[in-house]
């Protein structure tokens, strides 16, 4: 009878730096929240709305923890923000905030986080043109979530949900896509150009 030998870890950015354990998983999860909420915060002034650094942040924690560790720190992202933890955009909070109209794309964040993950644990990141899809597609769930909740919420028609919710965000979002994808490759090419010298050791 053979033995099935059990599938190899499918490794992302934070396994190949820092190994992979349970208490550093706990950390992992709940520095990803926290980098969001920091991230949040970040706002730079840009036509025809400031971008901020909150998708940005769901991307890079998806590349850098894999699907299922990413989908539960944007997870705890939400819940932080629901009890009252002033994490969201402008340091909001509360469970009106999640139920109001923009609650749609926190609920995105979790699933654009864990497809992103799980397109990084394919080594989609580490190379330019992949990693520019992969990071598109992430934004591109924000977007398929937020879109309709902020439509029912706000009782409005196709034409008024895209100009409300999508048109002054493409740009936006595509700066935060091609930022992620340049910063994910150049941190894997730093890492394997270090790891030879680090097994020498």
């Amino acid at each position: 009878m053979s033995v099935v030998a059990p599938a190899a870890p499918r490794l992302v950015l934070a396994d190949r730096v820092l190994g992979r354990s349970l208490p550093l998983d706990v950390v992992l999860v709940a520095s990803g929240a926290a980098l969001t909420a920091l991230l949040a915060q970040v706002a730079v002034p840009l036509y025809p709305v400031p971008v901020t650094g909150q998708t940005l942040a769901v991307l890079l924690v998806g590349a850098s923890l894999g699907a299922v560790r990413a989908a539960i720190a944007l997870a705890l992202y939400a819940i932080a923000g629901i009890v009252g933890l002033p994490v969201f955009s402008d340091f909001g909070s509360g469970a009106a905030v999640v139920l109001g109209p923009t609650g749609g794309y926190i609920i995105g964040f979790v699933v654009a986080a864990a497809l992103v993950g799980w397109l990084s644990e394919r080594a989609w990141e580490r190379r330019l043109l992949k990693a520019l899809a992969t990071f598109a597609a992430g934004t591109v769930v924000v977007f398929a979530f937020g879109l309709p909740w902020l439509a029912v919420v706000l009782g409005l028609d196709v034409g008024q949900t895209l100009s409300a919710g999508l048109y002054p965000f493409l740009i936006g979002g595509a700066i935060k896509t091609v930022i992620a994808a340049g910063l994910v490759p150049l941190a894997w090419r730093g890492v394997e150009r270090r790891r030879p010298r680090l097994d020498g050791i």
